[in-house]
Protein backbone atom coordinates (compact mmCIF):
# COMPACT_ATOMS: atom_id res chain seq x y z
CA UNK A 1 0.00 0.00 0.00
CA UNK A 2 1.23 3.45 -0.80
CA UNK A 3 2.49 5.67 1.98
CA UNK A 4 -0.42 8.65 2.44
CA UNK A 5 0.90 12.00 1.96
CA UNK A 6 -0.78 16.00 3.34
CA UNK A 7 -4.39 15.56 3.63
CA UNK A 8 -4.75 12.18 3.12
CA UNK A 9 -2.95 10.92 5.63
CA UNK A 10 -4.47 13.55 7.51
CA UNK A 11 -7.91 12.62 7.13
CA UNK A 12 -7.93 8.84 6.73
CA UNK A 13 -4.80 7.58 9.23
CA UNK A 14 -4.97 10.78 11.63
CA UNK A 15 -8.95 10.48 11.18
CA UNK A 16 -8.90 14.44 11.03
CA UNK A 17 -7.73 15.19 14.31
CA UNK A 18 -8.45 18.24 15.68
CA UNK A 19 -7.81 17.77 19.07
CA UNK A 20 -3.94 16.99 19.82
CA UNK A 21 -2.04 16.30 22.49
CA UNK A 22 1.35 17.50 22.36
CA UNK A 23 4.97 15.57 22.78
CA UNK A 24 6.03 16.69 26.58
CA UNK A 25 9.42 15.66 27.84
CA UNK A 26 8.56 12.75 30.49
CA UNK A 27 4.70 14.10 30.74
CA UNK A 28 3.44 12.62 27.62
CA UNK A 29 3.61 8.74 28.54
CA UNK A 30 1.16 5.99 27.77
CA UNK A 31 -0.94 6.72 31.20
CA UNK A 32 -1.54 10.07 30.43
CA UNK A 33 -2.51 10.24 26.63
CA UNK A 34 -5.00 7.37 27.23
CA UNK A 35 -6.36 9.89 29.92
CA UNK A 36 -6.32 12.65 27.37
CA UNK A 37 -8.18 10.31 24.83
CA UNK A 38 -10.73 9.54 27.33
CA UNK A 39 -11.19 13.65 27.43
CA UNK A 40 -11.27 14.69 23.57
CA UNK A 41 -7.90 14.16 22.32
CA UNK A 42 -8.09 12.45 18.92
CA UNK A 43 -4.49 12.60 18.34
CA UNK A 44 -1.31 12.43 20.81
CA UNK A 45 2.94 12.28 20.58
CA UNK A 46 5.02 10.31 22.29
CA UNK A 47 7.31 12.52 24.47
CA UNK A 48 10.24 13.78 22.66
CA UNK A 49 12.84 10.50 22.43
CA UNK A 50 16.59 11.41 21.36
CA UNK A 51 17.80 9.61 18.09
CA UNK A 52 21.11 8.34 19.10
CA UNK A 53 20.23 6.82 22.51
CA UNK A 54 17.16 5.28 20.38
CA UNK A 55 19.70 3.65 18.04
CA UNK A 56 21.95 2.24 21.07
CA UNK A 57 19.90 1.39 23.71
CA UNK A 58 17.58 -1.34 23.69
CA UNK A 59 16.04 -0.63 27.17
CA UNK A 60 15.15 2.92 25.87
CA UNK A 61 13.38 1.64 22.84
CA UNK A 62 11.86 -0.87 25.06
CA UNK A 63 10.96 1.60 28.31
CA UNK A 64 9.58 4.55 25.83
CA UNK A 65 7.81 2.57 22.34
CA UNK A 66 8.29 -0.99 22.94
CA UNK A 67 6.18 -1.45 26.34
CA UNK A 68 3.41 -2.80 25.21
CA UNK A 69 0.57 -2.80 22.28
CA UNK A 70 -1.72 -0.81 22.98
CA UNK A 71 -4.31 -0.52 20.61
CA UNK A 72 -6.42 2.50 21.95
CA UNK A 73 -3.39 4.44 21.48
CA UNK A 74 -4.05 5.06 18.47
CA UNK A 75 -3.04 7.12 16.38
CA UNK A 76 0.00 7.97 17.60
CA UNK A 77 3.24 9.85 16.40
CA UNK A 78 6.61 9.38 17.87
CA UNK A 79 8.73 12.40 18.39
CA UNK A 80 12.71 12.46 17.53
CA UNK A 81 15.09 15.39 18.22
CA UNK A 82 17.95 14.69 16.20
CA UNK A 83 20.85 16.58 14.04
CA UNK A 84 22.26 13.59 11.95
CA UNK A 85 20.18 12.85 9.33
CA UNK A 86 21.57 8.80 9.31
CA UNK A 87 20.79 8.70 12.91
CA UNK A 88 17.63 10.04 12.51
CA UNK A 89 16.63 7.77 9.87
CA UNK A 90 17.79 4.56 11.89
CA UNK A 91 16.17 5.55 15.04
CA UNK A 92 12.79 6.17 12.58
CA UNK A 93 13.05 2.68 11.27
CA UNK A 94 12.97 1.21 14.62
CA UNK A 95 9.79 3.10 15.56
CA UNK A 96 7.95 2.98 12.63
CA UNK A 97 6.11 -0.23 13.04
CA UNK A 98 4.49 1.39 16.46
CA UNK A 99 3.21 4.45 15.13
CA UNK A 100 1.13 6.31 12.43
CA UNK A 101 3.82 9.04 11.53
CA UNK A 102 7.44 10.05 12.84
CA UNK A 103 8.21 13.79 13.88
CA UNK A 104 10.91 15.74 13.78
CA UNK A 105 12.01 18.00 17.09
CA UNK A 106 12.55 21.64 15.73
CA UNK A 107 11.08 23.26 18.45
CA UNK A 108 12.59 22.46 21.53
CA UNK A 109 13.86 26.10 23.19
CA UNK A 110 15.45 24.91 26.30
CA UNK A 111 18.83 25.00 26.91
CA UNK A 112 19.79 21.32 26.95
CA UNK A 113 18.46 21.72 22.87
CA UNK A 114 20.85 24.29 22.58
CA UNK A 115 24.05 21.89 24.08
CA UNK A 116 22.98 19.13 22.58
CA UNK A 117 22.31 21.00 19.02
CA UNK A 118 18.82 19.92 18.52
CA UNK A 119 15.17 21.15 18.54
CA UNK A 120 14.59 24.91 17.66
CA UNK A 121 18.38 25.21 17.52
CA UNK A 122 18.43 23.87 14.25
CA UNK A 123 15.88 26.38 12.34
CA UNK A 124 19.27 28.03 11.10
CA UNK A 125 20.62 25.08 9.23
CA UNK A 126 18.23 24.43 6.70
CA UNK A 127 20.55 22.42 4.09
CA UNK A 128 20.86 20.06 7.13
CA UNK A 129 17.15 19.71 7.23
CA UNK A 130 16.39 19.38 4.05
CA UNK A 131 18.43 16.46 3.77
CA UNK A 132 16.87 15.02 7.12
CA UNK A 133 13.33 15.29 5.81
CA UNK A 134 14.50 14.24 2.54
CA UNK A 135 16.33 11.41 3.30
CA UNK A 136 13.34 10.40 5.91
CA UNK A 137 10.51 10.90 3.61
CA UNK A 138 12.49 8.48 1.24
CA UNK A 139 13.32 5.82 3.42
CA UNK A 140 10.36 5.22 5.87
CA UNK A 141 7.26 3.34 5.22
CA UNK A 142 5.53 6.02 7.31
CA UNK A 143 5.17 9.93 7.06
CA UNK A 144 7.48 12.70 8.29
CA UNK A 145 6.20 15.36 9.57
CA UNK A 146 7.53 19.27 11.69
CA UNK A 147 7.17 20.67 14.66
CA UNK A 148 8.50 24.10 14.44
CA UNK A 149 8.90 27.89 16.33
CA UNK A 150 8.71 30.42 14.48
CA UNK A 151 11.12 33.21 13.38
CA UNK A 152 10.41 37.29 14.23
CA UNK A 153 9.69 37.75 10.69
CA UNK A 154 6.40 36.37 9.56
CA UNK A 155 7.96 36.24 5.51
CA UNK A 156 11.18 34.13 6.88
CA UNK A 157 8.52 31.56 8.76
CA UNK A 158 6.62 31.05 5.74
CA UNK A 159 9.83 30.22 3.99
CA UNK A 160 10.93 28.27 6.18
CA UNK A 161 7.54 26.15 6.50
CA UNK A 162 7.87 26.04 2.76
CA UNK A 163 11.49 24.75 2.73
CA UNK A 164 10.22 21.87 4.88
CA UNK A 165 7.20 21.20 2.79
CA UNK A 166 9.67 20.73 -0.82
CA UNK A 167 11.38 18.47 1.78
CA UNK A 168 8.91 16.07 1.89
CA UNK A 169 7.24 17.34 5.59
CA UNK A 170 3.65 16.03 5.26
CA UNK A 171 1.85 17.74 8.05
CA UNK A 172 3.69 20.78 10.15
CA UNK A 173 2.96 21.85 13.46
CA UNK A 174 3.72 25.70 14.37
CA UNK A 175 4.29 26.91 17.75
CA UNK A 176 3.44 30.41 17.76
CA UNK A 177 6.54 31.66 19.85
CA UNK A 178 10.37 32.51 19.05
CA UNK A 179 12.94 30.10 20.32
CA UNK A 180 13.75 33.04 23.11
CA UNK A 181 9.88 33.25 23.86
CA UNK A 182 10.29 30.50 26.53
CA UNK A 183 9.99 30.34 30.95
CA UNK A 184 8.59 33.83 32.27
CA UNK A 185 9.75 35.57 29.28
CA UNK A 186 6.81 32.83 26.95
CA UNK A 187 4.83 35.74 25.65
CA UNK A 188 1.90 35.34 24.12
CA UNK A 189 2.28 33.25 20.57
CA UNK A 190 1.72 34.52 17.30
CA UNK A 191 -1.57 33.24 15.58
CA UNK A 192 -0.69 35.76 13.07
CA UNK A 193 2.42 33.95 11.84
CA UNK A 194 0.41 30.46 12.11
CA UNK A 195 -2.25 31.97 10.01
CA UNK A 196 0.31 32.88 7.52
CA UNK A 197 2.09 29.47 7.27
CA UNK A 198 -1.50 27.92 7.18
CA UNK A 199 -2.20 29.91 3.78
CA UNK A 200 1.04 29.74 2.24
CA UNK A 201 1.65 25.31 2.40
CA UNK A 202 -0.22 22.88 1.18
CA UNK A 203 -0.38 20.19 3.54
CA UNK A 204 -2.20 20.45 7.33
CA UNK A 205 -1.26 22.17 9.48
CA UNK A 206 -1.63 22.30 13.56
CA UNK A 207 -1.79 25.12 15.68
CA UNK A 208 0.66 25.16 19.22
CA UNK A 209 0.02 28.35 21.96
CA UNK A 210 -2.11 30.80 23.97
CA UNK A 211 -4.33 27.27 24.39
CA UNK A 212 -6.27 27.05 27.95
CA UNK A 213 -9.66 25.73 27.03
CA UNK A 214 -11.86 24.74 24.32
CA UNK A 215 -12.55 28.47 23.67
CA UNK A 216 -9.48 28.86 22.61
CA UNK A 217 -9.46 26.29 20.67
CA UNK A 218 -12.47 27.03 18.31
CA UNK A 219 -11.37 30.56 17.87
CA UNK A 220 -8.17 29.30 16.73
CA UNK A 221 -9.10 27.04 13.83
CA UNK A 222 -11.35 29.88 13.06
CA UNK A 223 -8.88 32.49 13.42
CA UNK A 224 -5.85 30.31 11.84
CA UNK A 225 -7.69 28.16 9.14
CA UNK A 226 -5.53 25.30 10.47
CA UNK A 227 -6.46 21.99 10.67
CA UNK A 228 -5.61 20.91 14.01
CA UNK A 229 -5.08 22.55 17.61
CA UNK A 230 -2.50 21.10 19.69
CA UNK A 231 -2.21 21.72 23.81
CA UNK A 232 0.52 21.25 26.51
CA UNK A 233 0.55 23.06 29.45
CA UNK A 234 -3.18 23.71 28.76
CA UNK A 235 -3.41 19.65 28.65
CA UNK A 236 -1.30 18.99 32.04
CA UNK A 237 -3.46 21.47 33.71
CA UNK A 238 -6.74 20.37 32.57
CA UNK A 239 -6.76 16.94 30.55
CA UNK A 240 -10.75 17.64 29.77
CA UNK A 241 -9.96 20.86 27.98
CA UNK A 242 -10.99 19.11 24.86
CA UNK A 243 -14.05 18.34 26.38
CA UNK A 244 -14.85 22.21 27.55
CA UNK A 245 -15.00 20.66 31.08
CA UNK A 246 -13.60 21.76 34.50
CA UNK A 247 -13.68 18.81 36.34
CA UNK A 248 -13.02 18.64 39.95
CA UNK A 249 -9.11 17.96 40.13
CA UNK A 250 -9.45 14.36 42.43
CA UNK A 251 -11.61 13.02 39.98
CA UNK A 252 -9.10 13.11 36.93
CA UNK A 253 -6.32 12.78 39.49
CA UNK A 254 -8.18 9.02 40.42
CA UNK A 255 -8.78 8.55 36.98
CA UNK A 256 -4.73 8.48 35.75
CA UNK A 257 -3.79 6.98 39.29
CA UNK A 258 -6.04 4.01 38.03
CA UNK A 259 -4.72 4.04 34.68
CA UNK A 260 -0.92 4.01 36.31
CA UNK A 261 -1.54 0.95 38.16
CA UNK A 262 -2.54 -0.58 34.83
CA UNK A 263 0.02 1.16 32.72
CA UNK A 264 2.93 1.65 35.18
CA UNK A 265 5.49 4.47 34.62
CA UNK A 266 7.93 6.13 36.50
CA UNK A 267 6.58 7.73 39.77
CA UNK A 268 8.58 10.97 39.08
CA UNK A 269 6.42 11.38 36.04
CA UNK A 270 3.04 10.47 38.10
CA UNK A 271 4.34 13.34 41.03
CA UNK A 272 5.02 15.76 37.85
CA UNK A 273 1.36 15.22 36.63
CA UNK A 274 0.10 15.41 40.17
CA UNK A 275 1.96 18.84 40.86
CA UNK A 276 0.07 20.07 37.90
CA UNK A 277 -3.62 18.64 38.48
CA UNK A 278 -3.33 20.11 41.86
CA UNK A 279 -0.72 23.28 41.59
CA UNK A 280 -3.35 25.68 42.58
CA UNK A 281 -4.51 23.81 45.99
CA UNK A 282 -0.84 23.43 46.48
CA UNK A 283 -0.97 26.47 47.25
CA UNK A 284 -3.09 26.33 50.11
CA UNK A 285 -2.24 23.32 51.17
CA UNK A 286 1.48 23.71 51.22
CA UNK A 287 2.08 20.91 54.12
CA UNK A 288 0.90 18.54 51.40
CA UNK A 289 2.98 19.99 48.48
CA UNK A 290 5.91 18.91 50.33
CA UNK A 291 4.42 15.40 51.33
CA UNK A 292 3.69 14.96 47.87
CA UNK A 293 7.08 15.60 47.33
CA UNK A 294 9.26 13.24 49.31
CA UNK A 295 6.61 10.33 48.97
CA UNK A 296 8.80 7.19 47.39
CA UNK A 297 5.64 4.82 46.05
CA UNK A 298 2.40 5.09 44.30
CA UNK A 299 -0.20 4.52 46.82
CA UNK A 300 1.67 7.19 48.78
CA UNK A 301 1.07 9.90 46.04
CA UNK A 302 -2.68 7.95 45.87
CA UNK A 303 -2.99 9.24 49.76
CA UNK A 304 -1.69 12.52 49.50
CA UNK A 305 -3.97 12.69 46.52
CA UNK A 306 -6.93 11.67 48.54
CA UNK A 307 -6.16 13.49 51.64
CA UNK A 308 -6.21 16.62 48.71
CA UNK A 309 -9.68 15.45 47.59
CA UNK A 310 -10.97 15.43 51.30
CA UNK A 311 -9.91 19.19 52.71
CA UNK A 312 -11.16 20.11 49.61
CA UNK A 313 -14.36 19.01 50.04
CA UNK A 314 -14.64 19.85 53.52
CA UNK A 315 -13.85 23.82 52.55
CA UNK A 316 -16.07 23.98 49.76
CA UNK A 317 -19.03 24.30 51.64
CA UNK A 318 -22.34 24.42 50.16
CA UNK A 319 -22.12 27.23 47.76
CA UNK A 320 -18.87 25.83 46.41
CA UNK A 321 -20.80 22.49 45.97
CA UNK A 322 -23.56 24.10 43.84
CA UNK A 323 -20.89 25.42 41.97
CA UNK A 324 -18.97 22.37 41.28
CA UNK A 325 -22.66 21.25 39.80
CA UNK A 326 -22.58 24.21 37.32
CA UNK A 327 -19.02 23.27 36.10
CA UNK A 328 -19.78 19.53 35.53
CA UNK A 329 -23.30 20.34 33.99
CA UNK A 330 -22.69 23.53 31.73
CA UNK A 331 -19.41 22.65 30.74
CA UNK A 332 -15.98 25.15 31.10
CA UNK A 333 -17.60 28.63 30.91
CA UNK A 334 -20.95 28.66 31.87
CA UNK A 335 -19.73 26.94 35.23
CA UNK A 336 -16.89 29.26 35.65
CA UNK A 337 -19.24 31.72 35.66
CA UNK A 338 -21.55 30.38 38.16
CA UNK A 339 -18.05 30.10 40.60
CA UNK A 340 -17.40 33.75 39.97
CA UNK A 341 -21.22 34.75 40.85
CA UNK A 342 -21.14 32.75 43.67
CA UNK A 343 -17.68 33.85 45.26
CA UNK A 344 -19.39 37.19 44.02
CA UNK A 345 -22.17 37.09 46.50
CA UNK A 346 -20.32 35.47 49.35
CA UNK A 347 -18.05 38.28 49.32
CA UNK A 348 -20.23 41.25 48.06
CA UNK A 349 -17.59 41.67 45.58
CA UNK A 350 -17.49 42.23 41.62
CA UNK A 351 -16.07 39.39 39.69
CA UNK A 352 -12.33 40.08 38.93
CA UNK A 353 -11.35 37.45 36.40
CA UNK A 354 -9.60 35.12 39.48
CA UNK A 355 -10.74 31.30 39.93
CA UNK A 356 -10.86 31.49 43.74
CA UNK A 357 -11.86 27.72 43.45
CA UNK A 358 -8.76 26.24 43.87
CA UNK A 359 -10.02 22.71 43.58
CA UNK A 360 -11.24 22.57 40.00
CA UNK A 361 -9.41 21.80 36.86
CA UNK A 362 -8.28 25.62 35.75
CA UNK A 363 -5.39 26.98 33.49
CA UNK A 364 -2.31 28.05 34.51
CA UNK A 365 -1.26 31.73 34.01
CA UNK A 366 2.42 31.94 33.76
CA UNK A 367 4.13 34.87 35.85
CA UNK A 368 5.89 37.93 34.03
CA UNK A 369 9.45 38.35 34.22
CA UNK A 370 10.28 40.11 37.49
CA UNK A 371 11.08 43.53 38.04
CA UNK A 372 13.98 44.76 39.52
CA UNK A 373 16.90 47.41 40.05
CA UNK A 374 17.74 49.19 36.63
CA UNK A 375 20.93 46.73 36.69
CA UNK A 376 19.00 43.60 37.43
CA UNK A 377 16.46 45.16 34.40
CA UNK A 378 16.08 42.92 31.48
CA UNK A 379 15.94 39.13 30.61
CA UNK A 380 17.78 37.07 32.32
CA UNK A 381 18.07 33.48 31.67
CA UNK A 382 17.72 30.76 34.76
CA UNK A 383 21.50 29.36 34.07
CA UNK A 384 22.26 33.37 34.08
CA UNK A 385 20.84 33.67 37.60
CA UNK A 386 22.53 30.35 39.06
CA UNK A 387 25.74 32.19 37.86
CA UNK A 388 24.98 35.39 39.22
CA UNK A 389 23.78 34.08 42.60
CA UNK A 390 27.07 31.58 42.71
CA UNK A 391 29.17 33.83 44.57
CA UNK A 392 26.54 34.32 47.32
CA UNK A 393 24.79 32.30 50.07
CA UNK A 394 21.81 31.55 47.66
CA UNK A 395 22.11 28.57 46.46
CA UNK A 396 19.58 26.60 44.75
CA UNK A 397 18.43 23.24 46.96
CA UNK A 398 20.52 20.87 44.85
CA UNK A 399 23.77 23.34 45.11
CA UNK A 400 22.88 22.97 49.02
CA UNK A 401 23.13 19.22 48.91
CA UNK A 402 26.41 18.86 46.75
CA UNK A 403 27.95 21.63 49.66
CA UNK A 404 26.54 19.46 52.68
CA UNK A 405 28.48 16.14 51.00
CA UNK A 406 31.24 18.06 50.65
CA UNK A 407 31.80 21.39 52.68
CA UNK A 408 35.01 22.52 50.36
CA UNK A 409 33.00 22.54 47.14
CA UNK A 410 32.61 26.04 45.42
CA UNK A 411 29.89 26.78 42.47
CA UNK A 412 32.01 30.63 42.20
CA UNK A 413 33.15 29.88 37.84
CA UNK A 414 35.85 32.48 38.37
CA UNK A 415 37.47 30.13 40.92
CA UNK A 416 36.89 26.51 39.07
CA UNK A 417 39.84 25.48 37.23
CA UNK A 418 40.40 25.34 33.77
CA UNK A 419 40.94 22.33 31.45
CA UNK A 420 42.52 21.96 27.76
CA UNK A 421 40.83 19.94 25.74
CA UNK A 422 41.59 16.81 24.02
CA UNK A 423 42.29 16.87 20.43
CA UNK A 424 39.62 13.88 19.84
CA UNK A 425 36.89 13.76 21.33
CA UNK A 426 37.16 17.21 23.41
CA UNK A 427 37.27 15.76 27.18
CA UNK A 428 39.49 17.33 29.33
CA UNK A 429 42.84 16.15 28.45
CA UNK A 430 45.51 14.95 30.70
CA UNK A 431 48.19 17.79 31.80
CA UNK A 432 50.97 15.13 31.36
CA UNK A 433 49.74 13.49 28.74
CA UNK A 434 52.06 12.91 25.52
CA UNK A 435 49.71 12.67 22.78
CA UNK A 436 47.84 15.66 24.69
CA UNK A 437 44.30 13.56 24.69
CA UNK A 438 42.40 12.81 27.60
CA UNK A 439 42.96 9.14 29.16
CA UNK A 440 40.19 7.37 26.53
CA UNK A 441 41.57 8.38 23.52
CA UNK A 442 45.41 8.12 25.04
CA UNK A 443 45.10 4.53 25.49
CA UNK A 444 43.46 3.46 22.41
CA UNK A 445 46.45 5.63 20.90
CA UNK A 446 48.91 3.83 22.72
CA UNK A 447 47.87 0.38 22.37
CA UNK A 448 48.03 0.73 18.84
CA UNK A 449 51.50 2.62 18.17
CA UNK A 450 52.74 0.15 21.30
CA UNK A 451 53.84 3.55 23.10
CA UNK A 452 54.29 4.56 26.54
CA UNK A 453 52.29 7.44 27.97
CA UNK A 454 53.91 8.10 31.88
CA UNK A 455 51.23 10.81 32.29
CA UNK A 456 48.53 8.18 32.15
CA UNK A 457 50.36 5.33 33.31
CA UNK A 458 50.16 3.65 30.14
CA UNK A 459 53.20 1.35 29.47
CA UNK A 460 52.62 -1.03 26.98
CA UNK A 461 56.23 -0.23 24.73
CA UNK A 462 58.01 -0.91 28.25
CA UNK A 463 55.56 -4.59 29.33
CA UNK A 464 56.09 -5.73 25.55
CA UNK A 465 59.91 -4.84 26.05
CA UNK A 466 60.39 -6.35 29.30
CA UNK A 467 58.22 -10.02 27.96
CA UNK A 468 60.52 -10.16 25.18
CA UNK A 469 63.63 -9.52 27.65
CA UNK A 470 62.33 -12.55 29.74
CA UNK A 471 61.52 -14.75 26.84
CA UNK A 472 65.35 -14.07 25.88
CA UNK A 473 66.75 -14.85 29.32
CA UNK A 474 64.78 -18.71 28.71
CA UNK A 475 67.07 -20.28 26.67
CA UNK A 476 65.16 -23.85 26.77
CA UNK A 477 61.86 -21.68 26.30
CA UNK A 478 60.59 -22.10 23.07
CA UNK A 479 57.44 -21.03 21.67
CA UNK A 480 54.24 -24.40 21.18
CA UNK A 481 54.01 -25.50 17.42
CA UNK A 482 50.72 -26.85 16.40
CA UNK A 483 50.76 -30.47 15.83
CA UNK A 484 50.26 -31.45 12.73
CA UNK A 485 47.21 -33.93 12.37
CA UNK A 486 47.69 -37.55 13.39
CA UNK A 487 50.64 -36.78 14.02
CA UNK A 488 51.97 -38.11 17.92
CA UNK A 489 52.70 -34.67 20.46
CA UNK A 490 49.27 -33.16 20.28
CA UNK A 491 47.53 -32.43 23.34
CA UNK A 492 45.63 -35.50 23.83
CA UNK A 493 48.11 -37.52 23.17
CA UNK A 494 50.37 -35.34 25.96
CA UNK A 495 47.67 -35.65 28.29
CA UNK A 496 47.32 -39.58 27.46
CA UNK A 497 50.68 -40.22 28.01
CA UNK A 498 50.74 -38.23 31.41
CA UNK A 499 47.74 -39.77 32.82
CA UNK A 500 49.14 -43.38 31.31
Amino acid sequence: MPKLQGFEFWSRTLRGARHVVAPMVDQSELAWRLLSRRHGAQLCYTPMLHAQVFVRDANYRKENLYCEVCPEDRPLIVQFCANDPEVFVQAALLAQDYCDAIDLNLGCPQMIAKRGHYGAFLQDEWDLLQRMILLAHEKLSVPVTCKIRVFPEIDKTVRYAQMLEKAGCQLLTVHGRTKEQKGPLSGAASWEHIKAVRKAVAIPVFANGNIQCLQDVERCLRDTGVQGVMSAEGNLHNPALFEGRSPAVWELAEEYLDIVREHPCPLSYVRAHLFKLWHHTLQVYQQLREELAKVKTLEGIAAVSQELKLRCQAGAGAGGSLALRGVRARGHDQGLGLLQEEISRQEGAKPTGDLPFHWICQPYIRPGPREGSKERAGARSKRALEEEECGTEVLSKNKQKKQLRNPHKTFDPSLKPKYAKCDQCGNPKGNRCVFSLCRGCCKKRASKETADCPGHGLLFKTKLEKSLAWKEAQPGLQEPQPAAPGTPGGFSEVMGSALA
